[in-house]
């Protein structure tokens, strides 16, 4: 199963960081499903955050911000560089210990669209400035 990163590339783009939901934020649940492993429920609870983890990915390329959520219901964001006016960074006490939080981009438009549980947010928005300083150079 391809990635739909991957799978939505245009000609010659190339990503210059991937990031996914991050294994800390999905620790409680998977916690859970260990807990509860010997019932059926917690298998469930272990495919669901298997699920999660594999349907959400976010990726900075040369030209574009692409985040895509979900396996049934979809939603994704694919904006490019000079339309990103910032992607800022929100983390909880428990997302600073184990480096995730929620990333929302802002739009030229004023619009923001928010993914939560991202893993290495910070990682991923220095990426991010470097990808939009050198093609805002290029143009």
């Amino acid at each position: 199963m391809a990635s739909y990163v991957d799978s939505n590339l245009l000609a010659g783009e190339k990503i210059l960081y991937r990031s996914h939901t991050s294994l800390w934020s999905l620790a409680p649940m998977i916690l859970l499903g260990v807990v509860l492993l010997v019932l059926v429920v917690g298998l469930f609870i272990l495919i669901w955050a298997w699920i999660l983890y594999r349907t959400t990915e976010f990726a900075v390329t040369d030209r574009r911000v692409i985040a895509k959520s979900g396996l049934i219901s979809r939603r994704t964001v694919e904006m490019f560089l000079d339309k990103v006016e910032s992607l800022n960074v929100e983390q909880s006490v428990a997302g600073r210990f184990f480096d995730y939080g929620t990333v929302m981009i802002f739009s030229t438009g004023a619009t923001s669209e928010p993914f939560g549980n991202i893993s290495a947010p910070l990682a991923l928005r220095k990426h991010f400035m470097e990808a939009a300083d050198v093609y805002r150079r290029k143009v």
